[in-house]
């Protein structure tokens, strides 16, 4: 089962996306907190990590900075979230897809799927 990180700060969108993507087969995982993200990363490893840019304790881009830069790591699929428009911040700085909120599931389960076959 493939295996998703999620780092979201809304409840609800956290409960929705958790809902979707274990109906969609993934297991889904959330960090304990953003500071132990990589090395929670590292220790259970997620074929995918879908993070919301503006976090209320972290910055999204600066998360995705650290995952570039760790050599475990830096291949890991990196999906960024936002409700501003980062796309082009975002890729620059190595996102593999960049989603505007609101999004729709099937757009998420898309950019997944077109992974999976890469």
């Amino acid at each position: 089962m493939p295996k998703i990180m999620v780092l979201e700060d809304e409840p609800v969108l956290l409960q929705l996306l958790d809902d979707l993507l274990t109906f969609e087969g993934y297991e889904v995982l959330r960090p304990k907190g953003f500071a132990s993200v990589i090395e929670e990363m590292r220790a259970d490893p997620p074929n995918a990590v879908l993070i919301d840019v503006n976090l209320k304790d972290a910055n999204g881009l600066d998360v995705l900075d650290q995952i570039r830069a760790d050599e475990e790591l830096r291949d890991t699929f990196v999906i960024l979230a936002s409700g501003l428009d980062h796309r082009k911040e975002s890729i620059q700085r190595g996102a593999d897809a960049y989603l505007m909120k609101p999004y729709m599931p099937d757009e998420l389960m898309t950019v997944l799927n077109k992974r999976g076959q890469e």
